[in-house]
């Protein structure tokens, strides 16, 4: 649905994105990490038409973003990290008139707006709980969110652009605003762009990290932890430390190395790395019955996408000033997200 071939973008001498060349099939839900100043927003932004590329190219459902960028851009909701709202007018009002700014008939406009807020749980029959008419700058954050999200979904885009959804919504906001997400990723393409790790692998069927403006891994949450994670292990707790036990585990077939792990009073903790593709839990068992061992507990190791992040995204010092220009690539985020939507929005 979606394709980036070699996209570049620089600012004068500094070059904040870099040959990133992706592409996202229907259907799909693809989440977007890397920490600030990596050119995720960038990025995001050239791929919906509001940034022009220094290079490369984008096609949206087979339309070229420039050779023919209305009829790309109408397959595009796009909803930017900061939501540019009309605060003084009523929820429906505003969506009334984002739908002329898409071109909708009035038949056509006002079908896709109750749709709209019904999907972004807009409308109520609890009269508390309907927002249709009240102003937007009386609504929580989270209810603005779900605005934004209304409006970008409204002309029924085949693929969705959402750029940092939850920020600075409450936990119980975020649950809302993550439901709804899993609901739109049924029905269409959908980028998640996000500094939420466990958001990422609740929501994504598949990872992007970019870093320093380049792609540094891509794949499902799982085939990351086997490709950018070392040997897997597990991690066992042994009565009163028996004499020998580190000795006695490194001996069993297929494991790589036992370690030492934190002591919890006068029991001792292993952690066990094994060849991948093996599943030393029954043997290790078998050991400790053989030996005598009480064993307490055993737990295997998983790497988390924050492991593989924190991995791939930390430079050393050495590098650090390398890697003070990125912070200005996202500076322009100020300026270019309107304090007021303008019909450029609108798309």
């Amino acid at each position: 649905m979606i394709e980036a071939q070699n996209l570049t973008r620089r600012y004068g001498d500094f070059t904040a994105v870099q040959d990133v060349s992706f592409s996202l099939a229907a259907g799909e839900i693809v989440g977007m990490l890397g920490p600030n100043g990596a050119g995720k927003t960038t990025t995001i932004r050239m791929i919906t038409g509001f940034l022009p590329p220094t290079s490369g190219r984008v096609t949206v459902a087979g339309k070229d973003l420039l050779d023919a960028p209305h009829a790309a851009r109408r397959q595009l909701g796009y909803l930017p990290e900061k939501v540019a709202l009309y605060n003084e007018m009523r929820v429906e009002e505003y969506l009334a008139y984002r739908a002329r700014l898409e071109g909708l008939g009035r038949a056509e406009a006002r079908e896709a707006i109750g749709e709209a807020m019904e999907r972004c749980l807009l409308t109520n029959v609890d009269p508390k709980l309907d927002v249709r008419r009240q102003i937007i700058g009386t609504l929580s954050k989270g209810y603005q969110q779900r605005v934004g999200l209304a409006t970008a979904i409204l002309h029924q885009p085949s693929v969705l652009v959402l750029d940092e959804p939850t920020v600075g919504l409450d936990p119980k906001q975020i649950i809302a605003i993550r439901e709804l997400i899993r609901e739109l990723g049924r029905e269409r393409t959908l980028l998640l762009s996000t500094h939420i790790l466990p958001e990422v692998e609740l929501l994504c069927n598949r990872v992007m990290i970019i870093d320093r403006g380049r792609i540094v891994a891509e794949g499902t949450p799982e085939s990351l932890r086997e490709t950018q994670v070392g040997n897997p292990a597990v991690r066992i707790l042994l009565k009163d430390a028996p004499a020998g036990a580190g000795e006695a585990l490194g001996a069993v077939p297929g494991v790589v190395s036992a370690r030492a792990g934190a002591a919890t009073g006068s029991d001792a903790a292993w952690v066990i790395e094994h060849e991948k593709g093996t599943d030393l839990r029954e043997a290790i068992f078998r050991e400790a019955v053989e030996r005598g061992w009480v064993l307490l507990e055993m737990i295997r190791e998983r790497a988390s996408l924050e492991d593989i992040f924190v991995r791939l995204t930390t430079h050393d010092v050495a590098a650090g000033s390398a890697e003070e220009p990125a912070a200005s690539e996202e500076a322009p985020a100020a300026d270019e997200t309107p304090a007021e939507p303008s019909e450029e929005t609108a798309s």
